[in-house]
């Protein structure tokens, strides 16, 4: 065999090894994507003597009429039985998707809950080049597609009782306790209007949460000055593509990586008891792109925040 003969054996033989390992990470982000996990957290929050609290967030469904899979695990969720359900948005993937999202809550429609909007509520998701969530936000929001029917999905959910947080405050009794919202629509789309829900929370209620969709620095500023006890989001999938050890590379906003998912304080450094500070808890979410079907090192996930008292 001529040198030139064997240099090209060779090359060819790490192109095979490099396709091959290529197809296998494939393979795996596709597994990770629906490897559907349940994640507990306990939040010390509310005061002394107060019964727990079991809040289940939900985020970032993204779900699709095909994606039975995910539809079969979001049923389920409802044998946890929880007192509160907070959905920070991004349900819809799909136009026919309204219909799919209720169908999936189904009975967890029946438990007190709120809910805001995110991007993925109001516009069709593009084909787009997964690189660029890896990129610095240069600021472009794809609102020049077709919007889906997020009027329809506000609607129904309203219908069955959940708090509509869009821009608004509202309050809930849940176990006897007296719980005091705020919300805000999309703050990555700009659609945020902190002026309508800004002010000191109600320092009546046993708990007061603020919501949003995605967990811009802006709005947890606010909500924490405020005197909000806790702030829930989604949005960052909590970075999806994540490297082991090192963690999230992005989280698609303005919120360090450290805390692109699970339960941190805000400001970072602030301690329970802190004035101006909140605890603040970012859902990696369930969904994807419907076509970018990937994660790497970070699982779908809701999560069941069970709140009890300080100590």
């Amino acid at each position: 065999m001529t040198s030139l003969a064997a240099a090209r054996r060779g090359l060819l033989g790490i192109a095979g090894a490099g396709a091959v390992a290529g197809a296998g990470l494939t393979a795996y982000a596709m597994a990770e994507a629906r490897a559907y996990t349940l994640r507990r957290v306990t939040v010390p929050v509310l005061a002394p003597g107060s019964p727990e609290l079991r809040v289940l967030h939900l985020s970032d469904l993204h779900l699709t009429p095909g994606q039975t899979r995910k539809q079969a695990w979001l049923r389920s969720l409802v044998d946890l039985k929880p007192d509160l359900v907070v959905d920070t948005g991004d349900n819809l993937a799909h136009r026919d998707s309204v219909p799919v999202v209720l169908d999936c809550l189904g009975d967890l429609l029946a438990v007190p809950g709120v809910f805001v909007f995110g991007s993925n509520d109001y516009f069709s998701p593009t084909l787009r080049n997964p690189l660029r969530y890896l990129l610095p936000d240069d600021g472009t929001r794809h609102t020049d597609v077709p919007q889906l029917p997020w009027r329809e999905l506000r609607r129904e959910l309203g219908a069955s009782g959940w708090l509509d947080l869009t821009n608004a405050r509202g309050q809930l009794e849940v176990r006897g306790l007296t719980i005091s919202f705020a919300g805000v629509d999309d703050p990555h789309l700009g659609y945020d209007r902190l002026e309508d829900v800004a002010g000191p929370a109600d320092p009546g209620a046993d708990l007061r949460l603020g919501v949003a969709h995605a967990p811009y620095l802006r709005v947890l500023d606010r909500f924490a000055a405020d005197g909000y006890d806790a702030v829930l989001a989604g949005h960052t999938h909590g970075g999806q593509v994540c490297v082991p050890y090192v963690g999230a590379l992005t989280t698609n906003c303005d919120l360090e990586p450290a805390r692109a998912k699970g339960l941190h304080r805000h400001p970072a450094a602030s301690r329970p008891g802190d004035p101006g500070s909140a605890w603040l808890h970012v859902s990696a979410g369930l969904g994807t792109s419907p076509y970018a079907r990937i994660r790497v090192a970070c699982r779908p996930e809701a999560t069941l925040l069970t709140l009890v008292a300080t100590a």
